[in-house]
């Protein structure tokens, strides 16, 4: 007969000194290569944020942040009071500033936003506060200058 000893050990593959541990390769841009820097609740900075990796605030920032390929995560406890241009901005807590954004904005029930925003798309939920000058969408195509006129364009001949 067997025992429960004998199951156990051939479940488990003993080391061999030998041999190192093959290292886990990864590459930059990989899902697994995330990294996301946090600025806790008593931090106040004045002055300019620069990054290269996702960064969510939830203290108090003054100044200009600067992630242009990057996500800002505005916690529920920020104040934030800054001109912000990041790849994608969700906001939990409250900027004060304008905000220019590759990809989209995220206004979330708690949050709020005073002053411009300039997105690819904007996603507000009930009870979020929204106040100032919005640009969503592509980017818009050169006025007419004054006095100018289209010439009607031909779409196809009509038999």
């Amino acid at each position: 007969m067997w025992s429960q000893e004998d199951t156990r050990q051939g479940r488990i593959n003993p080391a061999h000194p030998g041999e190192p541990p093959v290292p886990i390769v990864r590459k930059p841009g990989d899902a697994s290569d995330v990294r996301t820097a946090q600025l806790g609740r008593s931090i106040c900075i004045k002055g300019e944020i620069t990054g290269s990796e996702d960064l969510t605030v939830d203290g108090q920032v003054d100044g200009r942040i600067d992630l242009p390929d990057h996500i800002l995560t505005v916690g529920p406890n920020a104040t934030v009071c800054a001109d912000i241009t990041a790849k994608s901005v969700m906001v939990f807590g409250s900027v004060l500033g304008s905000i220019v954004a590759r990809d989209k904005v995220e206004i979330r029930r708690s949050g709020s936003i005073e002053g411009s925003v300039v997105c690819g798309r904007l996603a507000v939920q009930d009870g979020a506060i929204l106040c100032g000058r919005i640009e969503t969408g592509a980017k818009r195509r050169p006025a007419l200058t004054a006095g100018a006129e289209r010439a009607p364009q031909v779409l196809a001949p009509v038999a």
